[in-house]
């Protein structure tokens, strides 16, 4: 018999559970408790992360010790099951859950910050608009932040009274 992991008591993580189950069962993967322990983690973050925050993670708060290689095999696997998706901002890899999740990315094209903005909306539009049931989405909108954005005003003006 296998024991899964409970990640808390709520229907959406069950689901996840399961989907990740079927998924290994579908491919004739193993089902191993470190597999579960790094989809729990990932599901406990808000937002994005990286390998190292996942890794700090799992030794940290989830007291679970895994290889970086298994870390990579594991979110290869959630990524393919559609549950993690990666995000490349410049030369920095990011990784966030994705199940019933839509989220917009601000990236300053300046100083590289990501801004998340979460917007279910827009997955309601697609619904309507198109009869398309999506499971997830991701957008990026490149730019400047307010910061940079003031910065090279004030470069412009200077340039300006030269």
């Amino acid at each position: 018999m296998l024991c899964l992991p409970k990640m808390n008591s709520n229907n959406n993580e069950d689901t996840i559970v399961q989907i990740f189950t079927d998924y290994l069962k579908v491919n004739k993967m193993r089902c191993t408790p470190e597999r579960y322990a790094i989809l729990r983690a990932i599901y406990s973050i808000n937002g994005s992360f990286d390998i190292e925050t996942l890794l700090h993670l799992m030794e940290e708060r989830e007291k679970f010790r895994v290889s970086r290689a298994t870390i990579y095999n594991t979110i290869s696997l959630l990524i393919s099951a559609n549950l993690v998706t990666h995000h490349q901002f410049g030369t920095e890899s990011k990784y966030e859950k994705c199940f019933d999740t839509g989220k917009s990315h601000m990236v300053c094209t300046c100083c590289k910050k990501v801004v998340e903005i979460n917007n279910l909306d827009l997955t309601d539009k697609l619904a309507k608009i198109k009869k398309f049931h999506s499971t997830h989405y991701s957008l990026y909108i490149y730019g400047l932040c307010n910061k940079c954005h003031q910065a090279a005003k004030r470069r412009m003006q200077r340039v300006k009274k030269s």
